[in-house]
């Protein structure tokens, strides 16, 4: 049966990294734990690091959060849904926010609750996700600095993860001018230029970070070492602290090249025949996991040049073993790495078992 590992040890080195990143440039940070999708038990593994605060885009989650450890700060990482505005006050400390009347909402249920809620202004910096417009940021702020039970503690922004548009020195120092300019102009003060997640932490690794930015948002690095600028990893960090463990079911030679005639396949697709591939055969195997749980293409090839991915069905996976120089047999492991969304897919699914080691 397909399983996912979890290694504490791994987690503790790759947070312990990044806190000795962090310090020196007196920089604080969130763990983004959306990835997790509200397990428990590997959230308290997370908390249990001694993190101050969790991020995530799901309410129930940072109830889970609440629920593990009452004193960390749960922040809401999107713009809340209006239907869930006392939850956002119940269970999330801070809020991710671009909408005035949703603001409102928020300041009129703390008021009810009797808590002060803390805002993050997010603010479009070319990555058109969520984000207040330049231009009319000023105004925004205007509308909204004197709301009841809400404090802003922050202006922050999201770079690259909808159209893939890379922080750049330039625009974070944008962004931290943006919070001297309105303590000016409202003789106030914002803690908080949050500005950072795992795709600007190379900006630091080259001292290119500007000074402003004292505040960042981390999950992939934390979980997979990953460098966005190379599609590689961290020097000094693990890439892999969860992997997959899935068992063969059947292995067999067969033919490279199906026979009989051809139509589409459950996705809609028609197999292209390699004609020079016919009389030729293979050692094929087939995996206990299918992409109802994770999309091949998430997977990372285990260090095996003679394994390579064919294609999956619902539930079952089919690679090549080439050969099968290394002697697989039914019932033997196979073990892949894995990129961040198929982890998501498999901590979503209610199918794979997930263990701590």
């Amino acid at each position: 049966m397909a399983y996912l590992k979890f290694y504490k040890d791994r987690l503790k080195h790759n947070y312990d990294f990044l806190q000795s990143l962090f310090d020196p440039k007196g920089i604080e940070w969130g763990v983004v734990t959306k990835l997790f999708c509200g397990n428990k038990e590997i959230l308290r593994e997370v908390i249990n690091l001694g993190v101050k605060e969790v991020h995530d885009s799901r309410i129930s989650n940072l109830k889970t959060a609440k629920e593990i450890n009452p004193d960390v700060q749960t922040v809401y990482i999107k713009p809340p849904p209006k239907k869930i505005i006392s939850e956002i006050i119940k269970y999330a400390d801070v809020s991710f926010d671009t909408d005035i009347s949703t603001i409102k909402l928020l300041s009129e249920e703390a008021v009810r609750q009797n808590k002060t809620h803390k805002i993050i202004i997010m603010i479009e910096m070319g990555d058109l996700r969520e984000g207040v417009l330049r231009d009319d940021l000023i105004d925004f702020y205007e509308q909204i600095i004197n709301l009841p039970n809400i404090s802003i503690s922050g202006l922050g922004t999201n770079l690259n993860c909808l159209h893939g548009v890379m922080p750049s020195s330039d625009k974070l120092i944008q962004l931290a001018l943006y919070k001297q300019i309105i303590e000016l102009k409202f003789n106030c003060e914002i803690p908080y230029v949050t500005g950072g997640t795992t795709v600007t932490i190379p900006l630091i690794l080259r001292d290119d970070l500007p000074k402003g930015i004292n505040h960042f948002r981390v999950g992939e690095a934390l979980y997979f070492g990953k460098d966005l600028f190379s599609d590689g990893t961290i020097d000094g960090m693990y890439d892999s602290v969860m992997e997959l463990y899935t068992q063969i079911i059947e292995l067999n030679e067969k033919p490279v090249v199906p026979s009989g005639e051809l139509g589409v396949n459950p996705y809609g697709e028609k197999a292209e025949i390699d004609e020079s591939q016919y009389g030729k055969t293979s050692h094929r195997a087939i995996l206990d996991i299918g992409s109802l749980d994770i999309d091949p293409k998430y997977l990372i090839i285990p260090d095996d040049e003679d394994i390579s991915i064919i294609d999956a069905s619902s539930d079952m996976l089919v690679i090549d073993v080439g050969n099968n120089k290394k002697g697989y047999q039914v019932g033997d492991m196979i073990t892949f790495k894995l990129k961040y969304m198929g982890a998501l897919g498999l901590m979503n699914s209610n199918y794979i078992d997930k263990y701590i080691e």
